[in-house]
């Protein structure tokens, strides 16, 4: 098994205490096609800002997401981000419902199989339907919904084992953050594929829940669309990271030129 450094991952920058990759959507893909044909574990996050603002605010949820290889910029304020803080130009976020997407059309064409771990058991089976619908040739070599808990030992080295067996060589995980990147990151070492952080790839691909319009991600107001759908569940979280990102934003834009990239 080929090591991590063996890869060309992308370069990171701290983003108040962070290490957000500075990257592309053709860049990402070809690390993690790099990484899957040299044999490379790997575990790659995609940053909206409420996954940022949690790591600022958690010491042992930040350590994690900086142990990560790739954390891609998925929301809009974390890509001006880059730009405002080290002049880093990406022309384009990278959303995690559509790298999985590009992924996938690119698992077909090579042939390498993927895996779906998270979200309910109905919901698995309409994104496996709709994914080999829609890329032609794409091997799922498996799929499972986890229960809605911590698993036992013994679950979680079944788990280990069955997603190592189906001989997969992406993982997308979809359980929300910060408990995908928990897992990913806690399985780091154990299973043996690319394991993607997606969010709510799961839903938006399954035809769960709709995906905000392509004006609302380009203003970065795909919050908003979230929370018009869900007020109830997402109202308070909106709320709060927003707010204290434009406080960290703020403080961040009085202490001057931004510090030299991490990687």
């Amino acid at each position: 098994m080929a090591d991590r450094d063996t890869v060309r991952w992308p370069p990171k920058y701290d983003i108040f205490g962070v290490n957000v990759s500075a990257t592309t959507y053709e860049e990402l893909l070809a690390a993690v096609t790099e990484a899957v044909r040299k044999g490379v574990p790997a575990i790659v996050a995609h940053m909206p800002v409420h996954g940022l603002v949690a790591a600022v605010r958690d010491e042992a949820f930040r350590t994690q997401i900086n142990g990560f290889d790739v954390v891609a910029p998925d929301g809009q304020p974390v890509r001006w981000a880059l730009a405002q803080f080290h002049d880093v130009r990406l022309q384009e976020r990278v959303y995690g419902p559509e790298f999985m997407a590009r992924l996938c059309a690119r698992a077909a064409q090579e042939g390498f199989g993927i895996y779906l771990y998270g979200s309910r058991q109905d919901v698995l089976d309409r994104l496996a339907t709709a994914l080999t619908a829609r890329f032609a040739g794409l091997r799922i070599a498996g799929r499972e919904a986890p229960p809605f808990r911590p698993l036992t030992p013994e679950e979680d080295a079944a788990a280990v084992a069955r997603v190592n067996g189906s001989g997969a060589a992406v993982v997308f995980i979809g359980l929300g953050c910060p408990k995908q990147e928990a897992f990913a990151y806690e399985h780091r070492g154990r299973i043996r594929a690319v394991q993607v952080c997606v969010g709510a790839a799961f839903d938006f691909h399954a035809g769960h829940k709709r995906m905000a319009p392509s004006w609302m991600q380009g203003c970065g107001l795909e919050w908003l669309h979230r929370l018009l759908q869900e007020p109830g569940r997402l109202g308070w979280r909106y709320l709060w990271t927003n707010t204290v990102f434009l406080f960290l934003a703020a403080r961040r834009w009085l202490q001057g030129p931004g510090r030299p990239r991490v990687r």
